[in-house]
């Protein structure tokens, strides 16, 4: 029976869920992401952005297909409109990033047991490596060198693992899980 509820409850995540709402939330976070994309901390080789925080934590509350939306389209844009020249590699690389978060943490973030935080922090961690690598791999196809890419590295792991504990503190500390739950948006 646990089962059947838990089937029927995934199913339910874009069927029933307020079209509006749905849109509206999604718009907001990708709205945070091309925001946060104007922001950020020079570093050797390029900045350091803060948006990972934003694309974690709405991998982390919404379903992939919204996930991908504020993580791909929102990097995108960001991109296109403060530093063009990456802009598919975060299209391809936060895209992946927010879509293998949200599916991994899916149900489990409005569990009531013990164990959610335990995923979450699995799937954002996952997501780090996944955009380290897609980074890593990207600006040195972009640059076309291998060196530019390994000066960047240790600072795509620290925004990466800003954006890890950024949006496991909202999420968790912070009570966005518990808006979202009254939100009816899961």
């Amino acid at each position: 029976m646990q089962a059947t509820t838990t089937t029927a409850t995934t199913n339910r995540r874009l069927k029933d869920v307020s079209k509006t709402r749905w849109i509206t939330v999604t718009a907001l976070f990708m709205g945070l992401n091309i925001a946060m994309s104007s922001f950020g901390i020079p570093v050797p080789g390029g900045h350091l952005y803060l948006c990972d925080t934003v694309i974690c934590t709405a991998a982390l509350l919404l379903d992939p297909f919204a996930a991908f939306v504020v993580g791909g389209v929102g990097s995108f844009i960001g991109d296109m409109i403060f530093y063009p020249l990456p802009m598919y590699v975060s299209l391809v690389t936060h895209g992946l990033q927010a879509v293998v978060i949200a599916l991994i943490a899916g149900r489990a973030m409005y569990a009531s047991n013990k164990k959610h935080f335990v995923t979450a922090l699995i799937a954002t961690l996952i997501g780090a490596v996944i955009m380290v690598t897609g980074y890593t791999l990207g600006k040195t196809f972009v640059y076309a060198t291998f060196e530019y890419a390994m000066i960047k590295l240790p600072y795509e792991i620290a925004q990466a693992l800003l954006g890890v504990v950024g949006s496991l503190l909202l999420c968790f500390k912070g009570g966005l899980i518990k808006i979202f739950k009254r939100m009816e948006l899961n």
